[in-house]
């Protein structure tokens, strides 16, 4: 069996080399292309298991090849090459439907990163099996909810920051959990966090982990929420409950991809998809400063927002059903007559 191929597009030709180098240690087979031409032919020719890009090309910009190749019948992941503080390309490109991003100076352990979660996605028994996979946790036939689970479907193949909003109650960490268990994710931690429930003092602990002796009571290594979560999905839920202190830490994690716990000297590197929740308007806490405007960027890539019930009245029934069933366990359960339901 051939090893997956990837084709690097990059007109450097040290970080050509740096990518070339590192995949084929990996076992993969490469080719390169130096403009967007070459990257077009190289495509008409052959499958490839990832494209990684440069976003900017000497005839172009590596967005036209994001657009092109998930416009196609069967997308290929891609991964864009942005310069150091270029956040808006990378959020333009996820928001496009780019895999993911890798930023200026490359770090070949994020390369990794990026590549093994790009194969997994790409094997078709790690991917979305398709649109009509079933997704149990979120109950409802109505218009609405079957948009809505359409939408976790396109999440699940991406690794894009997804912000998921809704009123409480809306089941917003049930679609978390839908988009973790439908990605190539789906056999490696899911972790939830409500940022509302740990204390100030403790967020950076708990988030990052700590080192023996780093204060008191820290008697042993801990890992935090990132370690735990590493290879799979940490969502923070009720997101608008962090204090802007860690809330610029954070930022600092998601953009390095690096955390330090808390007492050690060493960053390490993570590799955790982010799903936050809030039942706020998060872009009205940003406009009274309650809320940096540039975490809000790095979060709400993607926004998945949650109908709450009154606006899916057909589903009522369905819902009546499931939690009489849950509720009943293994005893038989007395479900609502047809009457009872429009009474």
């Amino acid at each position: 069996m051939s090893s997956p191929r990837i084709l690097v597009v990059d007109d450097e030709a040290d970080l050509r080399e740096l990518l070339e180098i590192t995949l084929l240690k990996m076992g993969l087979d490469v080719d390169s292309a130096e403009t967007l031409t070459q990257a077009r032919a190289f495509l008409a020719q052959r499958d490839y298991a990832l494209v990684l890009t440069d976003m900017r090309l000497p005839d172009g910009l590596g967005i036209e090849l994001v657009h092109e190749i998930t416009a196609a019948a069967r997308p290929i992941p891609i991964a864009v090459i942005t310069a150091f503080g270029s956040a808006d390309n990378a959020v333009t490109a996820l928001k496009a439907g780019a895999f993911d991003y890798l930023s200026k100076p490359v770090r070949v352990e994020q390369l990794r990163q990026v590549v093994h979660s790009a194969l997994g996605v790409d094997k078709p028994d790690a991917q979305p099996a398709s649109d009509a996979a079933p997704l149990l946790r979120l109950a409802g036939e109505s218009a609405a909810m079957r948009d809505v689970r359409a939408q976790i479907v396109r999440l699940a193949r991406s690794m894009a920051p997804v912000a998921i909003t809704g009123e409480s109650g809306s089941g917003k960490e049930l679609a978390a959990r839908d988009i973790h268990s439908q990605s190539a994710r789906a056999g490696k931690p899911f972790v939830a966090v409500n940022c509302g429930a740990i204390p100030e003092a403790l967020m950076e602990a708990e988030f990052f982990g700590y080192r023996k002796g780093a204060f008191t009571g820290a008697v042993e290594d801990r890992d935090g929420f990132f370690q735990a979560a590493s290879g799979g999905t940490l969502l923070l839920d009720e997101v608008a409950d962090l204090p802007l202190a860690m809330q610029v830490k954070l930022l600092r994690a998601i953009q390095e991809r690096r955390v330090r716990k808390v007492g050690a000297t060493a960053e390490e590197p993570v590799d955790v998809r982010l799903i936050s929740a809030t039942h706020q308007d998060l872009a009205a806490w940003v406009e009274q400063g309650k809320f940096r405007q540039d975490l809000y960027y790095r979060l709400n890539v993607i926004e998945l927002r949650l109908p709450p019930l009154r606006e899916r009245l057909d589903d009522v029934g369905m819902l009546a059903d499931v939690i009489l069933l849950r509720l009943a366990g293994t005893d038989a359960a007395t479900l609502l007559s047809a009457d009872a339901l429009a009474a």
